[in-house]
């Protein structure tokens, strides 16, 4: 369900685009440190968006080096890590897991069973952290999945989504954690709905759950549904905006107003030739 908060790297900047790998790798470091190899193959452009966006509010100590990888063996990249970099592959590991679980439960793929047990025995160690938001999410997401085994629709969907993003872009209880809040949960249906929109073929065909699919024959299919995003989106970035962020503020900027859009546009694209 990821692989939609991305950068619009034509867009963007060189200096601004080594900024944001930085994050990138800095995650990818701590997603090796604390979940050895099978952390690091989790890894997401989209919580690089989250570790960015909490360091520019938060502005925490931030150290930076440089590193080489499996990926990358042959020249060194930069990275920034910090608490909330360490933060974001906490939850980029937890939100594998569960999308292992759910791979498992919809489409019987065994090496998701295997990938998300071994997820599972070491994310374990994060209810000593994170022990009431993750009941809170756990509980979230059975809601979510229940919800879609009943065939519940679009608006419950995406609003249980919506809420678990809310609940990851939160980190801490204070004077930024309504708009925080908000901002996540509006980012959260976007999400939900983007992939609902851009896997509807694909589940009418294999005759899978999708909440878009009674919508999909209708005339006005893809104006309602830019629509909604687009609404979604507005309402997310009218929270962004009241953060008082000033680093790396163009760089989120790109993000929200622009990269979100990526997938989106290919597929619809697509599908309209």
């Amino acid at each position: 369900m990821f692989g939609y908060i991305i950068i619009n790297k034509s867009e963007m900047k060189f200096k601004e685009f080594d900024v944001y790998h930085s994050f990138y790798c800095g995650i990818c470091r701590d997603l090796k440190r604390k979940y050895g190899a099978s952390g690091q193959i989790a890894l997401s452009y989209d919580m690089t968006f989250l570790a960015m966006l909490l360091t520019g509010l938060y502005e925490p100590e931030t150290r930076m080096g440089s590193c080489k990888c499996i990926a990358h063996p042959f020249e060194k990249h930069g990275t920034r890590n910090n608490i909330f970099t360490e933060y974001a592959a906490d939850m980029n590991a937890l939100f594998a897991y569960y999308k292992c679980r759910d791979d498992w439960e919809d489409e019987r793929k065994f090496w998701k069973l295997v990938y998300g047990r071994i997820l599972e025995g070491k994310t374990g160690k994060l209810r000593e952290n994170y022990g009431d938001k993750l009941k809170t999410i756990s509980r979230l997401m059975q809601s979510f999945s229940e919800a879609e085994k009943t065939g519940a629709d679009i608006d419950t969907l995406a609003g249980l989504f919506g809420r678990v993003m809310a609940e990851i872009v939160t980190p801490r209880e204070d004077e930024w954690t309504e708009s925080l809040r908000t901002l996540g949960f509006f980012l959260g249906k976007f999400i939900y709905l983007c992939d609902a929109y851009e896997d509807v073929e694909k589940d009418i065909k294999k005759g899978t759950f999708n909440p878009l699919k009674e919508r999909y024959e209708r005339p006005d299919f893809e104006e309602e549904c830019r629509t909604i995003l687009m609404m979604m989106m507005s309402e997310c970035c009218r929270e962004f905006e009241k953060l008082p962020i000033l680093e790396n503020v163009e760089i989120l900027r790109n993000i929200l107003y622009s990269g979100v859009w990526g997938r989106y546009e290919a597929v619809h694209e697509k599908r309209n030739q």
